[in-house]
């Protein structure tokens, strides 16, 4: 006998940014670029940085106090919190245990999940399956990182490009034809070189010698990466169409990971979508890799360009290499 299913979608989501914003115009100070190179190769013109207090965690936090209002409930209500980042609080305990705590979410399991600037995505993913299933009723998956904490800022090719930031959603049981239609993920290991943090690990365990050779810093093999985007993108968001049995033509909203408006604009160019059904706000907050599409996501929905009924396509790649993407029916 099989199961049956619960259609599940967002209930609730919230974003928050630091107060600090560093402009192109800063950078300029820092190391050898200008405000119109960045512009035109990346589509950014600021970028938000977290005070020195402030933790992934606490980003998170903020976030997700938003998306729990917006769904109308209580932190005791949770029942899973899955925090995507790259920039933890530290190896363990996991950011989701210590945000757990900070929003008293005393029933909640909760645990971290790493894939990079694809992260979200399969927190979604991860989260939507437990609810389909009946095993849990609420789930908060949020995106959060510290990027500033892992970039070189002597290195004029990745300072530019990463912020600060966090976003989070609720998800929990929707009506029928409503919620997650598709899902589609992928990695491919063998690049996991182009884009990486090789020191701190067991591998390469800290010590001064990696400390001095800034083994600690973002390295990304800039060409490549983006060629990887441009194809995995566009051949994500099909995929994800297809398994949703849609057509890029029912498309009413494309929301990317904020990368590089380049890559933003051949996803589009794919999908032959108008900017219109595009979200884009990576001017304002540059790449701030798992939080990009759930802070981009939040943003729509409070410029009310989410309607119910919309058909929404999230789409996102990053380290690892991974990918990913899903269709929501709002």
């Amino acid at each position: 006998m099989s199961m049956k299913l619960h259609p599940v979608g967002i209930i609730g989501s919230g974003k928050y940014v630091p107060e600090r914003i560093l402009t192109n115009k800063d950078l300029e100070q820092m190391v050898e670029t200008n405000d119109e190179w960045i512009v035109t190769r990346t589509g950014m013109r600021e970028r938000r940085i977290a005070a020195p207090e402030q933790a992934t965690s606490d980003l998170a936090y903020e976030a997700s106090l938003k998306a729990l209002a917006a769904a109308g409930l209580a932190a005791e209500d949770l029942d899973l919190i899955v925090v995507a980042t790259i920039t933890p609080d530290m190896f363990f305990p996991s950011t989701a245990c210590l945000l757990q705590d900070k929003l008293g979410a005393k029933r909640a399991a909760a645990f971290d999940l790493s894939a990079a600037c694809s992260g979200f995505i399969y927190g979604l993913a991860t989260a939507s399956n437990m609810i389909a299933t009946g095993m849990y009723k609420h789930v908060l998956v949020v995106g959060a990182e510290c990027l500033s904490r892992i970039t070189d800022y002597t290195d004029r090719n990745t300072c530019i490009l990463f912020g600060d930031g966090a976003g989070a959603v609720v998800l929990g049981q929707v009506p029928e034809g409503r919620g997650f239609r598709s899902f589609e993920l992928g990695a491919d290991g063998s690049g996991g070189e182009l884009l990486r943090i090789q020191g701190g690990g067991s591998r390469k365990p800290s010590s001064p010698d990696t400390i001095g050779g800034k083994d600690h810093f973002i390295y990304m093999a800039g060409n490549e990466v983006y060629k990887f985007a441009v194809r995995i993108m566009g051949n994500a968001a099909e995929e994800a169409l297809r398994k949703a049995g849609m057509d890029k033509k029912d498309v009413d909203l494309l929301i990317p990971h904020q990368a590089n408006i380049r890559i933003i604009q051949s996803a589009m160019n794919r999908l032959d979508l108008p900017q219109e059904k595009c979200m884009i706000n990576l001017d304002k907050y540059g790449n701030v890799s798992a939080a990009s599409i759930p802070i981009a996501l939040a943003e729509a929905v409070e410029q009310d360009r989410v309607n119910e009924g919309d058909c929404i396509v999230l789409v996102g790649f990053g380290g690892g290499l991974t990918w990913g993407a899903s269709v929501l029916v709002w």
